[in-house]
């Protein structure tokens, strides 16, 4: 993966797991981030022949929206049809950090219970403009994964 690739793949994990209650897993050989024991967003496998970030996540808002990028498609396996995107950039793209950070926020808040998305909420209303979202503490995230880790 290019070093671009590569660091916008590693800022989007981080951003993804400081949600509450995330975590990450790596279920059919790919990283993804879980939330309780479901998938908020697929980060895919990229092939050492191909190179390439994936982000797939779950917009029941801005999906139709978002199929009109480029880089976006309906995911594969049928999961499309309930809303999941697929975003593929290549070695070269830029990938919209930004916009995917705001996907992955709505797949979350598709995913997540709803006592989690009010707690994203409540800390959302704690921090100053000037910082962006979500924001956890290490200690919350280790206790969180704990506990998910527990109802398994």
């Amino acid at each position: 993966m290019s070093r671009t690739l590569s660091e916008a793949h590693e800022a989007l994990i981080e951003y993804a797991l400081a949600f509450p209650g995330a975590f990450e897993d790596h279920p059919w050989g790919e990283r993804v981030a879980k939330v309780g024991k479901k998938v908020f967003v697929f980060f895919g496998r990229s092939e050492p022949g191909e190179p390439r970030l994936i982000v797939v996540v779950k917009l029941p808002k801005s999906g139709l929206a978002a199929l009109d990028q480029s880089f976006a498609e309906p995911t594969g396996y049928g999961l499309g049809k309930s809303g999941w995107v697929s975003a593929i950039f290549h070695p070269g793209d830029r990938p919209p950090i930004e916009l995917l950070r705001a996907w992955i926020q709505e797949s979350y808040r598709a995913i997540a219970p709803k006592k989690l998305v009010k707690e994203l909420d409540g800390a959302a209303a704690r921090v100053p403009a000037t910082q962006s979202q979500p924001k956890a503490t290490k200690r919350k995230a280790a206790g969180a994964k704990r506990r998910a880790g527990a109802r398994e």
